[in-house]
């Protein structure tokens, strides 16, 4: 199984939910973050952002629909072509996983 946690743009969010749920990938956590990336912030006239409001979804699938998950995310968060603060896509190794009110292992 695999962790794919995504740092999306908060406006993009719902569509990105809506697309995963439609493709049978309803199961995520989502958590309101703030951080900036490479960029550094944003400046705005005078005034200089250096904690841009972001979203983290948390999702653990099988190793062979990461691809497809990854697919719909980029697919539904992007804002243009080359746009900076658009986010990032992390995927990881689930090394375990358990059912609080079973006891049961997932893997």
């Amino acid at each position: 199984m695999k962790m794919i946690r995504a740092i999306i743009r908060p406006e993009k969010v719902s569509t990105v939910l809506s697309e995963l749920a439609d493709a049978n990938y309803p199961a995520v956590t989502k958590i309101d973050v703030v951080g900036r990336g490479k960029q550094r912030g944003v400046k705005v006239g005078d005034i200089y952002y250096d904690e841009i409001p972001k979203e983290i979804l948390l999702m653990v699938v099988e190793e062979d629909a990461v691809s497809e998950v990854v697919s719909i995310i980029m697919k539904n968060a992007k804002t243009g072509e080359g746009t900076f603060g658009d986010g990032k896509i992390f995927v990881s190794e689930v090394e375990a996983a358990y059912t609080i009110s079973t006891g049961k292992a997932e893997l």
